[in-house]
């Protein structure tokens, strides 16, 4: 059968497809943690505490759980570039209302909305990159994808920041908006047409969640990822009150979190295409070691730029289980990567609400990092039971 130019040449330039894809995680980077880092100033704009400023970061995180699963559930016959191009049109509106929103309650709402399509975005793009190469490449491509929402956090988050203290915090999530818009445009050029699995069907997608190993691997980040998320909505705050430095200098150490997420996503990828298991396990640790050092380094702006990096760095571990999940999710591949999503941001909003509570209590803003560390090291109890769950299961003698 031949093939139309325009499928023959997506086919041929990956690395296009990967651009475009990256563009879209790099949107969806810079408003996840971009509204962390604006926390302090439409909490102060809107007249709200910074615990409650920081519901609008879990009802973002919220968005995302409720809409992985059901988008990828209810678009499982999609043909995947027209339902990338949906799901950045989607959160192109969400973000735009966002920038306009005058109420406490409008801005959560649409917080909530532009959380919904982020985790279905992420897995298909995953599985639209993963497919593109090798099996050993797989991680490698996946954070090529991901790259762009590390990215973010070295670009876009900055300036997202920097737009918010000098026109006001609408205004990064009026350019994110614009990002949306151009990431439709790079997928309606580039990305492979793909259509959907003749045989695929919500219950078949739903089968995903009936495998206690996909289960399990999810646990692993809603949990180990907490932590991560519990330091970083409060880093700003942290610097301001506790450190004690210059609202300026906020960008620029958020920039260094973003240059250690991004170093680290590309490394634990590497890893991970060679020891999966292994990857996860001293990602885990990692983390925790790091989280813990944040209570000990805040008060001193040299020693957080180095625990803030070495935060970023840990971040990795959501490529390592991104690429698990398609290790152990059988047939039903877009819900087992959507949901990865969901679980990641379960993480992204129990660390802010853990953190906003310790905060409350009057136990500091440095208690994030006690708290984040206990949180990894949760999620490193939860991945040895899936290990210990899958070699017994590896090892069962097949019925006569």
């Amino acid at each position: 059968m031949n093939q139309s130019p325009s499928a023959s040449t997506r086919a041929t330039h990956p690395a296009l497809v990967i651009l475009a894809l990256a563009m879209g995680a790099f949107a969806i980077g810079t408003t996840e943690f971009a509204a962390m880092s604006l926390v302090p100033f439409f909490a102060r704009d809107l007249g709200l505490t910074e615990p409650q400023a920081g519901h609008a970061i879990s009802a973002y995180a919220l968005g995302v759980v409720a809409g992985a699963p059901v988008i990828a559930v209810l678009a499982a016959k999609i043909e995947r570039r027209r339902l990338l191009i949906g799901l950045m049109a989607l959160f192109a509106i969400g973000n735009g209302i966002s920038a306009m929103a005058k109420t406490y309650d409008l801005l959560l709402l649409c917080r909530f909305v532009s959380g919904l399509p982020h985790g279905a975005y992420f897995g298909i793009a995953a599985l639209v990159a993963a497919s593109m190469v090798p099996a050993n490449k797989r991680a490698q491509s996946v954070a090529m994808v991901m790259s762009g929402l590390t990215v973010a956090t070295i670009i876009g988050v900055p300036a997202a920041n920097w737009l918010g203290q000098a026109i006001g915090w609408r205004s990064g999530f009026a350019v994110v908006s614009g990002l949306a818009i151009l990431t439709m445009a790079l997928v309606a050029l580039y990305a492979p047409h793909q259509p959907a699995d003749e045989s695929a069907s919500p219950l078949r997608e739903l089968g995903a969640l009936r495998r206690p190993q996909v289960l399990l691997t999810l646990l692993t980040g809603a949990i180990g990822f907490g932590g991560l998320f519990c330091v970083y909505t409060y880093v700003a705050s942290t610097m301001i009150e506790v450190t004690h430095v210059s609202e300026k200098l906020v960008p620029a150490v958020l920039a260094i979190f973003g240059v250690g997420m991004t170093v680290g996503n590309l490394f634990w990828a590497w890893v991970a295409d060679r020891a999966q298991t292994k990857a996860a396990i001293c990602a885990l640790l990692f983390s925790a070691v790091s989280l813990a050092l944040f209570s000990l380094m805040a008060g001193n702006i040299w020693t957080l730029c180095i625990v803030v990096l070495l935060i970023g760095f840990s971040g990795g571990l959501g490529t390592i289980l991104q690429t698990r999940l398609m290790d152990v999710a059988g047939d039903a591949q877009a819900l087992a990567a959507a949901a990865h999503h969901s679980a990641f941001n379960t993480a992204n909003a129990i660390g802010p609400w853990l953190g906003g509570m310790a905060i409350s209590a009057g136990l500091g803003l440095t208690s994030t990092g006690w708290i984040g560390a206990c949180l990894a090291l949760g999620g490193l109890a939860v991945f040895l039971v899936t290990i210990s769950l899958h070699k017994r299961e590896t090892l069962q003698p097949c019925p006569a």
